[in-house]
């Protein structure tokens, strides 16, 4: 008989991985994915990218590469940063990832042994959850509220608790919530974070995807003791199809992070790198960009009328400056596991919140998606939401 290691005991299929599979169907309204919009890819610059990195160096695209990733785009990363995020940072801090889910990957296999613990918000992004359950470690959570992590639990975790390794936080549009950290709560967090010294690591996959209020700089660019590792991507703002991410952190901890790397895959893939830095050569990122936030922000106001309009008074529900998400938060006797059923039943699909939460027990939430439905199939998926709703409501 097969023996398989026991850490897949902790590993379950997703409730993401489950309900993607329902995307292929054309009748399906999904809420469920946090899928950019296909749309709005640059399909014709990338092919031209491509071309232009064939013809003039295909021998070099076609061949192995260093595991830390092509230095052009490393530095027109490092470049990004400092404009976007006040990161400053050197592209030999940067290591180039396949996607920003290798960056979680690496992150718990870097810090974190069987029973140490991790400290996340709660709910939290169940993508990193899953990766880190691979190491078996404790998950702690650490309460929220409308402004993100509570800061005052925060500080009393951490002095009550033993063996932390790390904390992992989306001070950015937060998945799944939708919410953004304050300055205040920032520059607080790391004044704790730099009282115990631990390792924090910074997911940033929606920064840029800011549709009112201005931005926020990141932990990483108020980190005076080289404790953040901050993870980027180009899934969201150029196509996630390429699976480009990347991690910056300090010398010592980087070097680890590209340790990891040559053990998981050697490198990501030298083409797809060329082809992206080429892109940001011929065109402008920072337009493309613009005109996905005005189609997203769009949506991002079509869903939240239509949740005003059509939800009962009893679904609460956030309102994101940015981001791709929203999150509903429904009476406690209401299983949105047992009603996604009911849900589909109608069409339409969203991901149930009990997987966002790595301890369990909170089964009344749920999460959407507002970036790749249509006017008319947000109005309609959001009618039907509210009637299962409805009917799931004690009279």
């Amino acid at each position: 008989m097969v023996r398989y290691a026991k850490r897949l005991d902790r590993l379950n299929s997703s409730d993401i991985g489950d309900l993607l599979k329902l995307i292929a169907r054309p009748d399906i309204i999904s809420f469920a994915g946090g899928l950019p919009a296909p749309e709005l890819f640059p399909v014709e610059e990338l092919k031209q990218a491509g071309i232009a990195v064939m013809e003039e160096m295909g021998s070099v695209a076609c061949q192995y590469s260093s595991a830390e990733g092509l230095p052009q785009l490393r530095q027109k990363l490092a470049d990004r940063m400092a404009v976007k995020n006040n990161i400053k940072a050197t592209a030999d801090q940067i290591l180039i990832t396949s996607g920003s889910q290798q960056g979680l990957d690496f992150a718990a296999r870097v810090f974190v042994d069987e029973g140490d613990v991790i400290l996340v918000e709660s709910p939290s992004y169940l993508g990193a959850i899953n990766a880190y359950k691979a190491c078996e470690p404790t998950f702690v959570e650490v309460p929220t509220d409308d402004g993100g992590m509570v800061m005052e639990d925060l500080d009393k975790i951490l002095a009550s608790t033993e063996n932390v390794k790390m904390i992992y936080v989306i001070p950015d549009f937060q998945n799944p919530t939708g919410r953004t950290w304050s300055l205040e709560r920032r520059k607080k967090f790391m004044e704790i974070v730099n009282k115990y010294e631990i390792p924090v690591i910074e997911d940033n996959p929606y920064g840029e995807l800011r549709f009112e209020n201005e931005n926020m700089p990141a932990l990483k660019s108020l980190d005076t003791k080289g404790l953040v590792v901050y993870l980027g991507t180009l899934s969201k703002i150029m196509v996630p199809g390429f699976r480009l991410g990347w991690v910056c952190a300090n010398d010592e901890i980087l070097e680890k992070f590209n340790t990891m790397k040559q053990g998981a895959d050697l490198q990501t893939s030298t083409l797809t790198q060329m082809q992206a830095n080429k892109y940001m050569d011929l065109y402008d990122l920072d337009a493309h960009v613009h005109k996905i936030r005005e189609v997203y922000k769009h949506r991002r106001d079509v869903m939240m009328s239509a949740m005003e309009e059509y939800f009962p008074k009893e679904a609460k529900f956030t309102h994101p400056d940015g981001g791709l998400f929203t999150w509903v938060e429904l009476p406690a006797y209401i299983n949105t596991k047992e009603m996604a059923l009911q849900c589909l039943e109608k069409k339409v699909a969203y991901v149930p919140g009990g997987s966002f939460f790595p301890n369990g027990g909170k089964e009344n939430y749920f999460r959407v998606n507002y970036s790749c439905m249509t006017d008319e199939k947000i109005i309609e998926g959001v009618k039907a939401l509210a009637a299962v709703i409805q009917s799931n409501l004690k009279k």
